[in-house]
């Protein structure tokens, strides 16, 4: 039977995470900002009477943001275990690679240059800015024509992301009214998604996940150092190329739905690598549960704490990830967590 670090079989912390995560799902069903409670919802749910209200709440908020919520919570936990593992970085998440910088640079020259209004061209400028973020990273990563290394697509990804930012700052500085339109979509918040965004998300999501599937066994060789993934019959530069693909299809549909949302990429890798030890299969599919747990409960969070009106989910995702980063520093034994593919 397979143990996890902490001693327990990790078919129990997959159970409990399963658990966790469908309980999540219900919590955000069932509660909400809105002026009834739980009763009413499973009234409407079960057939009982309901009034129009409650249905249109449902079905057409709370719903939508479930689905949403699941799957980029599940996207940016996969996202920062392959980073993680990709720059062999334990800490590392997805803003590491100028992702996020790219989807608010793009959602800034729509608004600018466009005159973008509406949520759906939100989501494709936001999209195309990350991809194109990504694209530029791996040509500069690449631009000396050798092997795609840890610190060269980190390196580059810190350059690109502060020269982004840079621009992005520029643009808003020069538009009052796009820097207006860019603070409601940069405060991070899973409110307002419709069921058509929702499922249009996950295509792509689903291709980053086939991507990181396919991905696993060279990215495990891959941590053991690239002497011994050549030697077992992998290409490092296509592996890292792969990975950054896969990053960009996850985080980038993520990010372009709901604005940047920190610690989630950060926290759910952490967690899983915690359980699964040196397995980077195991550690995603832990990441994708303990992210989609994670997010679901802080949207939950963000709902009731000031009802009858809501916080951003990021706000709720900031002040519990702020505390957790500051006991990771502060503790030895969760220092020495050994990064995705040492030893056990």
């Amino acid at each position: 039977m397979f143990m996890s670090r902490a001693g327990s079989p990790v078919r129990w912390w997959l159970g409990g995470l399963m658990c966790l995560f469908l309980l999540a799902v219900a919590a955000s069903i069932l509660f909400g900002s809105a002026d009834y409670g739980p009763d009413a919802v499973l009234d409407y749910l079960f057939g009982g009477v309901t009034d129009a209200t409650v249905g249109n709440d449902v079905s057409g908020q709370r719903v939508p943001r479930t689905i949403a919520g699941a799957a980029i919570g599940a996207a940016l936990g996969i996202s920062g275990a392959i980073l993680q593992a990709v720059t062999r970085n334990p800490l590392a998440e997805s803003g590491l690679l100028g992702v996020n910088a790219g989807a608010a640079l793009g959602v800034v020259c729509g608004f600018t240059f466009a005159g973008a209004t509406g949520s759906w061209t939100y989501l494709v400028w936001a999209f195309a800015g990350a991809i194109g973020a990504s694209v530029v990273v791996l040509v500069i990563a690449n631009a000396a024509r050798v092997t795609v290394s840890p610190l060269r697509l980190v390196l580059a990804g810190v350059a690109l992301g502060a020269t982004l930012r840079g621009l992005t700052s520029y643009l808003l500085l020069r538009n009052a009214n796009s820097y207006d339109a860019y603070r409601n979509w940069v405060l991070g918040s899973l409110s307002g998604i419709r069921l058509a965004q929702a499922l249009a998300l996950l295509p792509v999501v689903a291709a980053g996940v086939l991507i990181a599937a396919v991905s696993v066994r060279p990215l495990a060789a891959l941590a053991l150092g690239d002497d011994t993934a050549i030697a077992l019959g992998h290409r490092p530069g296509r592996t890292r190329v792969l990975a950054a693909l896969a990053v960009a299809l996850l985080t980038g549909a993520s990010v372009a739905l709901t604005g940047p949302i920190a610690f989630a990429g950060l926290l759910a890798p952490f967690a899983a690598r915690f359980i699964a030890g040196p397995r980077l299969g195991l550690q995603l599919v832990l990441s994708a549960l303990a992210g989609a747990a994670l997010l679901l409960v802080s949207d939950v969070v963000s709902r009731i704490v000031i009802s009858p009106y809501e916080l951003p989910v990021a706000v709720i995702l900031a002040l519990v990830g702020a505390p957790i980063l500051v006991l990771i520093a502060r503790s030895r034994g969760l220092l020495t967590l050994r990064a995705p593919g040492e030893g056990g």
